[in-house]
């Protein structure tokens, strides 16, 4: 990838809010739209001098729902990215969807301002799942949403899934993912289902209703991580596979430490060095973009030190993995014990090395939270280590007032 950058635009509204949903999004804000608007577009011209040397090969509109946002909007915010940032000429343009919130007029309009992916939030093929975590839509309307998106000749589509659904069961997962098949789409994202604290849902379960319990979601993943393969689809991440070429080139941004830029309520950037998020409160936001109010949230400068941690956590998620040298070169630091970890993981069949690079296994995906953690806490010591070691070789530098 290079220098290029990645771009994100946050449309919080959406028609309704989804039990599971932890983002930031809001139903029954519709009347804001307009001045949310006018301080998206001039907080896109206030940014866009600061990335004037860089490409843009990806940009990202998601939220909340962003086909609810309407048309005009839309088309709007892609002229403006269009005229004040430098894109590639093979930019990626993806854009999210609910399938209740797309028609076939509407997606041509926004494939010939340049939208090449479609991201559709499908969930699931049975209608009583989609029923209990309050989707605004039925499995007949994604799939005349997909066919809307063909025939706008939209030829690159994400269609989202989630395993552990209330009432989801082993066999009705199978129907969900066959289903999506059956529709062709170039990249599935297959995300197994999660408590937020605060949801709908978190109240449901404190209620002691029952979910699919972490067994049965390691079946239905492991089952799909094989069953997607065999048609075709390459898994790249813990919850994403694609045909061949069909990676998300936003989701890599994330997952290999790319930069790239968010603009709207609750984006966050990661970019010159620092990394950085808006306020998640829509009329603060408004407010600070059209006023002199702050909308910085939060900002942090990230050391060397931190970036190899991250290294570790993010692309561990990948099946492109890490490497020793490509360690060692980038954040000086010893591979050795990780690599010891590593060997004993691949005993495990958690873990495999292709070549010079290491990756988890689907079943070491599974455990992914933990190796990593146990190898994060192996790169601590290190850390410590070579730092006692300086101060016994007199390598650091005195402190003010001692000798």
């Amino acid at each position: 990838m290079g220098k290029s950058l990645g771009l994100y635009l946050h449309i919080p509204f959406c028609r309704s809010k989804c039990d599971y949903c932890d983002f930031y999004s809001l139903a029954g804000q519709d009347d804001r739209m307009d001045d949310y608007q006018k301080a998206l577009l001039r907080h896109i011209v206030e940014t866009a001098p600061r990335a004037k040397r860089q490409v843009i090969n990806s940009v990202y509109i998601g939220g909340g729902t962003p086909t609810w946002y309407g048309e005009k909007r839309l088309l709007e915010l892609l002229g403006t990215v269009k005229k004040k940032f430098n894109l590639a000429k093979n930019v990626e343009i993806t854009l999210e969807a609910n399938p209740d919130s797309v028609d076939l007029k509407t997606l041509r309009h926004l494939r010939r301002a340049g939208v090449n992916r479609l991201s559709m939030g499908m969930q699931s093929a049975c209608d009583n799942e989609l029923i209990s975590v309050h989707r605004p839509h039925s499995f007949a309307q994604t799939e005349a949403a997909v066919e809307a998106a063909r025939a706008a000749k939209i030829k690159n589509l994400n269609l989202d899934l989630i395993y552990g659904l209330p009432g989801q069961t082993g066999e009705s997962w199978r129907k969900s993912v066959e289903a999506a098949l059956t529709m062709n789409p170039e990249h599935l994202s297959c995300y197994g289902l999660t408590v937020e604290e605060g949801t709908p849902l978190a109240q449901w379960v404190a209620r002691g209703e029952r979910l699919p319990d972490d067994d049965e979601q390691a079946e239905r993943y492991l089952w799909t991580v094989d069953r997607l393969a065999q048609a075709g689809y390459e898994q790249y991440e813990v919850s994403n596979f694609s045909k061949t070429g069909c990676q998300s080139r936003h989701n890599l941004k994330y997952w290999m430490g790319r930069p790239y830029i968010g603009i709207g309520a609750a984006a966050h950037s990661d970019f010159g060095g620092c990394r950085y998020s808006f306020v998640r409160d829509i009329e603060r936001y408004i407010r600070g973009v059209m006023g002199d109010e702050r909308i910085l949230d939060e900002m942090n400068e990230i050391p060397q030190r931190e970036r190899g941690s991250e290294y570790l956590m993010l692309r561990l998620r990948t099946t492109h993995g890490i490497e020793e040298w490509e360690y060692r070169r980038e954040y000086y630091m010893n591979f050795d014990p990780i690599a010891v970890k590593l060997a004993e993981y691949e005993q495990r069949g958690w873990a495999v090395r292709a070549g010079r690079r290491w990756h988890f296994t689907p079943k070491g995906f599974l455990l992914s939270n933990r190796l990593i953690g146990e190898l994060l806490e192996l790169q601590e010591v290190e850390t410590l280590a070579n730092t006692l070691e300086k101060i016994r070789g007199g390598q650091l530098p005195k402190q003010d007032g001692k000798a």
